[in-house]
């Protein structure tokens, strides 16, 4: 079956559990979620991250999402990744995902290297037989060599960033979703790592990409999403010349 995506009246809030430092908490989360403070008949406040958001996308979809910082981008990225739940509405999905939102989240810093290809393909859902099959082309394309025997703790912020974007890089998916096009370690292997991401974009069925830069979006998308405050204020095709 096709892969597809089905976003119907998506709204998602977070609660502010301690209204002592309301004044405070006000101001920190309009800075980092955008969203307007919101009040239910109980009085309990929380922040709408987004407010009843729909779309649907099916293969061949390549969506661009803008807005400003705290627009509701990244709350929106995680609920299609499945990391938030819905406050109200409901997601449909089908097709394997694969989620470039934060490549270093999961990595236990107490494993080697080695062990943590391992885990991350176990929380992927893979089989040890798929993870093992991949283990050389992880290792060659992260260049860590013989550090892959370590603890990830002894590595540089460089090289943890290296092993864990080429374990996410690795996961065969539909649907691809990013937050900005990630840029990774020195030049000749930012290169490497920039041809791998369009090889994905160029794989996948969906994606779903959230980005600062139009350029950017307007080259690689076919139709671009625009959040303001959690509200989406349009949905547009974007016109090839």
């Amino acid at each position: 079956m096709m892969p597809y995506i089905q976003v119907k009246n998506v709204s998602v809030n977070f609660p502010i559990y301690d209204n002592v430092h309301r004044s405070l908490k006000k101001t920190v989360l309009n800075l980092t979620t955008g969203g307007r403070i919101a009040e239910d008949i109980k009085h309990h406040k929380s922040v709408k991250a987004l407010d009843n958001i729909n779309f649907y996308l099916k293969e061949g979809s390549r969506l661009g999402l803008i807005g400003h910082n705290g627009s509701g981008k990244t709350t929106l990225l995680r609920v299609l990744s499945g990391i938030y739940a819905p406050t109200s509405g409901k997601l449909i999905s089908q097709g394997r995902i694969a989620s470039l939102l934060d490549v270093s989240m999961g990595l236990d810093p107490d494993a080697t290297g080695f062990e943590n290809i391992y885990l991350r393909g176990l929380l992927e859902g893979l089989k040890q037989k798929n993870i093992k099959n991949k283990i050389d082309d992880i290792a060659e394309f992260s260049e860590l060599g013989d550090f892959l025997n370590f603890p990830v703790r002894t590595y540089s912020s460089g090289m943890m960033l290296r092993l864990a974007f080429a374990i996410s890089t690795s996961i065969d998916a539909e649907i691809l979703i990013m937050d900005e096009w990630l840029s990774v370690g020195d030049v000749s292997f930012n290169v490497k790592a920039s041809e791998r991401l369009n090889a994905l974009v160029k794989k996948a069925s969906i994606l779903v990409i959230a980005s600062h830069d139009e350029d950017l979006i307007n080259k690689i998308c076919n139709r671009v999403i625009r959040l303001e405050h959690g509200h989406l204020v349009s949905d547009e095709k974007i016109k090839k010349n």
